[in-house]
């Protein structure tokens, strides 16, 4: 006896939009009035107000200011958080003030109900002292600890390198040096230390544009292993830097504070490293393109050997000549030659990877000038550059902690110490998240923020909102 076999339910039909659901008359240009609303194009910064509430960040922007004199109508601790917001919503020069100025999220999120204008500003960052700026350097430095402690990371790794601030004004403290782009122009050279594992800033040294590289390195080294140490004792610390770092003195310092390194070594400077590359006959492969020897060697006048790794990889040679496309084209390749120094016991090919990963940090950099403005100088006085460079350092490094705040790490630590974090930039958390309209209006005398229905982004909002503090 067979059973019958029960019938599938039918899936709905999907019934075509018609055309007139799709397309518009209404094409017409609208006329244009301007009036008194209270509307703003920012409604996401009530994610960013309430993120700043949770971590206290007025609070601890005061603390750094407090030693100042309020006798202006704004205090230094507004005026350093308008910076912090003129940075987070995308503008640049201090004048740009008076485009946003009258926006009521953003005159809810300062507390304000008068915005101080663009001369105010200028004025009043000149008026900011050497201990503002180390204060706020701690605080900054401070945030990125905290981070690491809350993570208890086994491995840090510190990556040290300059970046070329250059300006057509007189400011205090610029100087012509090099300048790779624009030649002649007066700079700063600030030299940053990042950390590899969150993508953030952790602190900065100030300095003319006219130094060397290596100037005054070793301070903030010793100053970054000893802040790291302090708050995660247990911690390996690893550190990278690029060949202007390559000394005897670096290496000792270096090792006497007990980190892992790897240093580029400069073929200009040491022209035996040369005869040891055209006169070696055997290269272990590493892969493919890549092939490298090591041997432990010093410099005449280095005190002890180190371990010095030799690499070479194989590269396209870029024909000029016409194509012939009927023909077989021959493809040319040369070697490029690198040397890195190291005290990592581990092999070769994890040490090589591993340097090879500080390129990441040229993403911070690019990042922080071409979103968050670290090339303006805004006035003559250092110590007010000093400061809104700082600013903008706060903004990319709170971006990073709000999006490591609602997420666990994506991944453990590689052999090259990219970020554990899938980080979306401070460019998209703008276009995505910040710059956003809606309207203010009082209901029951209770302040609501209504914006435009749209499913995705109500839910990522209303995600986003939830997440903090819980």
């Amino acid at each position: 006896m067979h059973l019958a076999k029960t019938p599938r339910a039918k899936k709905p039909l999907k019934v075509k939009s018609t055309k007139a659901a799709i397309y518009s008359k209404q094409s017409a240009i609208p006329s244009v009035k301007f009036e008194e609303q209270n509307m703003t194009s920012y409604s996401g910064l009530v994610i960013m107000q309430k993120f700043f509430k949770e971590i206290g960040l007025k609070e601890r922007l005061n603390k750094c200011v407090r030693h100042l004199p309020n006798t202006r109508q704004y205090n230094f601790t507004t005026i350093l958080f308008c910076l912090i917001i003129h940075s987070l919503i995308g503008f640049r020069k201090l004048t740009d003030v008076q485009y946003y100025g009258d926006d009521p999220m953003v005159r809810r999120v300062t507390a304000l109900h008068s915005y101080p204008s663009a001369s105010t500003l200028s004025r009043m960052l000149s008026e900011y002292d050497a201990k503002s700026v180390e204060k706020v350097q701690d605080l900054n430095r401070n945030l990125c600890l905290e981070r690491i402690a809350k993570e208890s990371l086994n491995r840090v790794t510190l990556d040290f390198d300059g970046s070329v601030l250059s300006t057509k004004r007189h400011s205090e403290g610029t100087a012509v040096g090099f300048n790779k782009k624009k030649k002649g122009l007066r700079s700063y050279y600030p030299l940053q230390c990042t950390i590899a594992q969150t993508g953030q800033v952790l602190d900065v040294l100030h300095r003319s544009g006219n130094v060397h590289d290596s100037n005054g390195a070793s301070e903030l080294v010793i100053r970054c292993v000893e802040a790291v140490r302090e708050q995660n004792p247990d911690a390996i610390i690893e550190v990278r830097m690029d060949s202007a770092f390559f000394s005897d003195y670096m290496v000792k310092v270096l090792e006497d504070i007990g980190v892992e390194y790897t240093i580029t070594v400069p073929f200009e400077r040491l022209t035996t490293l040369k005869t040891m590359i055209t006169e070696r006959r055997v290269w272990w492969p590493m892969n493919g393109r890549v092939s490298f020897f090591e041997k432990k060697w010093k410099p005449s006048s280095w005190s002890k050997k180190s371990r010095f790794l030799f690499i070479r990889q194989k590269t396209a040679v870029q024909g000029k000549n016409p194509v012939q496309l009927d023909l077989f084209e021959p493809k040319e390749s040369k070697f490029d030659y690198k040397v890195i120094i190291t005290n990592k016991k581990c092999v070769s090919r994890k040490a090589v990877k591993f340097h090879e990963g500080r390129g990441y940090q040229e993403n911070i950099f690019s990042e922080l000038k071409s979103q968050l403005n670290m090339e303006y100088i805004p006035c003559r006085k250092w110590n007010g550059n000093k400061i809104y460079l700082l600013s903008n350092f706060l903004v990319h490094n709170l971006g990073r902690e709000l999006q490591m705040s609602l997420s666990s790490p994506a991944k453990r630590n590689n052999e090259s110490r990219s970020p554990l974090w899938v980080f979306e930039g401070i460019a998209s958390i703008r276009q995505k998240l910040i710059h956003r309209a809606g309207r203010l209006t009082n209901e029951a005398g209770k302040i609501v923020l209504t914006m435009n229905l749209n499913k995705r982004f109500r839910a990522a909002f209303e995600r986003l909102l939830s997440c903090q503090g819980g």
